[in-house]
């Protein structure tokens, strides 16, 4: 026994470096991928999606060609990225095209409403949907389609003219008798004209024919041409962070500024951490007793055994081990039963009648306090071989 537990005497006790590096490498290497994953989506996300719908933008979803064709056609564009620069533009000779309606704030949609009522104009909302109550309270949403080439399939001179053009997206149905329900899926228009008191609004399910990669195609050059180039100047409305009356007063909160990406960053961050701290937490629960495959000898064992102690700093464990071990093959000898061997009471009285003039205290060797290093421990297991061979020599 004593060589069991002095065997790794001289390993030490405290973590070192390179056990601390060991052991968290792979929890930073999943860190490190997860980041790097993270980076890369991010940067080609941003190369595929930068200016999407914007006027100025020639990447694959912006909407340069769009400006420009209106631009050799005598109209001017003018890029709007609050809701006071778009409203204030607005009249008789103008387009509004509001490429998110459904970002603006109940009270930026109130206000849009009523420039909208105020100016004779053309208003054009790209799939609006939970802004339809205030922006066109008589149309409503009747779920979505995927975006294909349609045939117009109405009396609209734009849609005539233009033919199929790839439109779909969100669907809308209308009770006002002379609504133009134009590029139908399902029985549902996904283009809709509105006739208002000063201009007329124009609901398109999809923004898709207006991207640069597929103005080209079909009739989706003729359709942006006629919705947009109507009027002389084109007002194209990108609501943005800056503006002033994004957030309604007295109800904004510190989330509430914290763009939706991030949010859900944090989650998967997150979850991601929950479950790493899963797979690095020590399973804890009952031992299971298994078979070995080979026959391994009792030395090995104990000194495997006390490895792992000395591994953990468990001298507790080790010196209960050990006590217990010790009480179990004495108790025989003292003519103590196996049951009582653990009991105090009658292995110390066993003790007593059988070594009257011993000195040790046979308390404190077996049943005593753990050891306070290992120096002790060593001590311990010394004494306990010494009580075992005098009990068998008396």
């Amino acid at each position: 026994m004593t060589d069991a537990v002095g065997t790794t005497s001289t390993t030490p006790t405290t973590p070192t470096t390179r056990r601390m590096w060991r052991r968290a490498r792979g929890l930073l290497v999943a860190l490190t991928l997860l980041i790097v994953a993270g980076v890369a989506m991010a940067a080609l996300r941003s190369g595929d999606q930068h200016g999407r719908l914007d006027p100025r933008s020639a990447d694959q979803y912006g909407s340069r060609a769009v400006a420009e064709l209106l631009d050799d056609r005598g109209v001017s564009t003018s890029v709007a990225t609050t809701l006071d620069e778009a409203t204030a533009a607005m009249n008789d000779t103008t387009t509004l095209l509001v490429t998110h309606p459904d970002l603006l704030t109940v009270n930026q949609q109130d206000a849009l409403r009523a420039a909208m009522a105020s100016s004779a104009g053309r208003t054009v909302l790209l799939s609006p949907d939970s802004s339809l109550g205030i922006l066109a309270p008589e149309v409503r949403s009747e779920g979505s389609t995927s975006v294909s080439a349609r045939a117009p399939e109405c009396a609209l001179s734009a849609a005539v003219r233009a033919g199929g053009v790839d439109l779909g997206g969100r669907r809308y149905s209308t009770d006002t008798p002379d609504a133009d329900s134009c590029y139908p899926s399902g029985g549902f228009p996904t283009l809709l004209r509105l006739d208002g008191p000063g201009g007329d609004t124009v609901l398109l399910g999809a923004p898709d024919f207006l991207y640069n990669d597929r103005l080209d195609e079909r009739g989706n050059a003729s359709l942006a041409l006629q919705l947009l180039g109507s009027r002389p100047h084109l007002i194209w409305y990108l609501p943005s962070l800056s503006d002033s009356v994004a957030t309604p007063e007295g109800d904004s909160s510190f989330f509430d500024l914290i763009p939706p990406g991030w949010i859900w960053g944090a989650l998967q961050l997150g979850v991601a951490a929950a479950l790493a701290a899963v797979w690095r937490a020590r399973r804890l629960g009952p031992l299971v007793t298994e078979q070995l495959p080979v026959a391994i000898r009792a030395s090995e064992s104990t000194e495997g055994r006390a490895r792992l102690y000395r591994r953990v700093n468990a001298r507790g464990r080790a010196a209960a081990a050990l006590r217990a071990a010790s009480r179990r093959r004495l108790a025989p000898l003292l003519g103590v039963p196996p049951a009582d061997a653990d009991s105090p009471g009658v292995l110390l009285a066993a003790f007593s009648a059988r070594l009257p003039d011993s000195d040790p205290d046979f308390r404190r060797l077996l049943f005593g306090p753990p050891p306070a290093d290992d120096a002790a421990l060593v001590q311990l297991a010394d004494q306990l071989d010494a009580l075992e061979r005098e009990v068998r020599t008396s």
